[in-house]
């Protein structure tokens, strides 16, 4: 059982990037995928989820410039980041859980499965 996040690097302040996290062993169907980014010293942020009827959700720093969607065929979940800022740069990670509660997700609470993160850098 096993999350991987992938898609991170460097990007220009006003940029894009699309952010996949993949399963391997299971089926994200029935789960919740929540996306957390962390920088050295502060604490994990919950960013956004989507839940397994595919309401979603975002933290207001990123709302309204990125955008989760999930194909549970590819058993991906995918994280557009559009109009990217220098303070969007961390490590992102991606999770599975079963709660649908934003509130729980955001804190990773119920998450049952994490993944590796993958670098964000937002710099000229």
């Amino acid at each position: 059982v096993q999350l991987q996040a992938s898609g991170g690097g460097l990007v220009q302040p006003g940029g894009s990037l699309r952010l996949s996290c993949t399963a391997s062993g299971f089926l994200i169907d029935y789960y919740t995928i929540g996306w957390f980014r962390q920088v050295p010293g502060k604490e994990r942020e919950g960013i956004s989820c989507i839940t397994n009827d595919e309401k979603t959700y975002y933290s207001d720093p990123v709302k309204g410039r990125f955008t989760i969607s999930r194909d549970n065929a590819e058993k991906t979940v995918y994280l557009q980041m559009d109009r990217m800022k220098p303070e969007d740069t961390a490590v992102y990670y991606c999770a599975a859980g079963y709660s649908s509660t934003w509130a729980f997700v955001a804190r990773g609470y119920g998450m049952d499965y994490w993944g590796k993160g993958t670098q964000v850098t937002v710099s000229s």
